[in-house]
């Protein structure tokens, strides 16, 4: 389950709710140095795969079609859930092309970065079970639209192709959110929680995969989610805040719980997919009490006592992982 090296993690799926402190533990492991990173954490060189920028971009298609006068395609409101909940599928579609395009090291050397998103979000959406969006728009409606997106698509895959890089000795992180209503039963039903998108990931990325799960509790993850909102955030992954009927609606708990408890074998998830059965080990960064916020400020203002409670925290559970591969 690695690549070249024996003692570091492949590929760990970092999962939490909204605001939790996934990417502020991805800000502090990208600042380690290699040796200290390997050493305690049995990680290599960081290589990082987001779900989140296609949400902001979802965001970003439908406001535009908005002000064109035209009906949102993902969302209810600028401030609502989706209209899909397949959806959910379609950003791990999304996060799987991403995966292969990485492994492959693709570019897409594409003239319009604007319409090339429209037609990967239909084939995404497609392979979820989601209808197509853009596929019969009117194609001056639709180069209006791809024209509209054209720089964020192109910062977006930009960003995705200067990633491309060699991955051995190397661990890839990659981080999304799932959950449900507020006061679901459990198991969640497909689309929601992480057992549907679990399953919709690639066999790839499934086979050398440990699951690192930030822990905290719904109503501090919508506290957190305030306190890190800025007005200009939205694009940004350390800053952007969530809608407070998305957290209580798609983020009001999540299926974790459940998970580890009904897994076939202790310290994993049972995920089924592709007619095999992945048992990927789970271990949880509790906090609970927060560890994590101070990691959105420059470098210079971290305090040595807070790099050290989550230095600690992080090394225990990775240290799990590593011994569960």
């Amino acid at each position: 389950m690695v690549r070249g090296m024996n003692d570091v993690l492949d590929t760990v799926l970092l999962l939490a709710l909204p605001a939790s402190g996934k990417s502020e533990v991805r800000r502090y492991l990208a600042h380690l140095d290699p040796e200290q990173s390997r050493r305690d954490f049995h990680l290599g060189e960081t290589v990082q795969l987001d779900d989140y920028p296609y949400v902001h971009l979802m965001r970003r298609i439908d406001d535009e079609l908005a002000a064109f006068g035209r009906p949102r395609v993902f969302f209810l409101a600028a401030d609502r859930p989706f209209r899909d909940a397949r959806d959910w599928g379609t950003l791990i579609e999304l996060v799987n092309e991403d995966h292969a395009d990485l492994v492959a090291r693709t570019k897409a050397r594409a003239p319009s970065a604007g319409e090339l998103l429209l037609r990967r979000f239909d084939a995404a959406s497609e392979r979820a079970g989601a209808p197509a969006r853009f596929a019969a728009m009117a194609p001056p409606a639709r180069a209006q639209l791809a024209a509209a997106l054209e720089a964020d698509a192109r910062a977006q895959l930009e960003e995705k192709e200067r990633g491309h890089v060699p991955l051995d000795g190397k661990t890839l992180v990659i981080e999304f959110a799932r959950g449900g209503p507020e006061g679901s039963a459990m198991p969640l039903p497909a689309p929601l929680g992480y057992r549907h998108s679990l399953s919709q990931l690639s066999a790839p990325i499934l086979e050398r995969a440990a699951i690192l799960y930030v822990w905290v509790a719904p109503e501090e993850s919508r506290r957190k989610n305030q306190a890190r909102a800025t007005p200009d955030g939205q694009g940004s992954i350390l800053h952007h805040g969530v809608p407070e009927a998305v957290m209580r609606g798609d983020y009001g708990c999540d299926d974790i719980d459940w998970l580890s408890a009904n897994a076939r074998r202790p310290g994993t998830v049972t995920v089924e997919a592709h007619g095999r059965t992945f048992d990927v080990p789970i271990a949880r960064f509790d906090n609970r009490v927060d560890k994590t916020s101070f990691l959105r400020a420059d470098r210079a203002a971290w305090r040595e006592s807070d790099i050290r409670a989550v230095h600690d925290g992080l090394r225990v559970a990775l240290t799990a992982l590593a011994a569960a591969r």
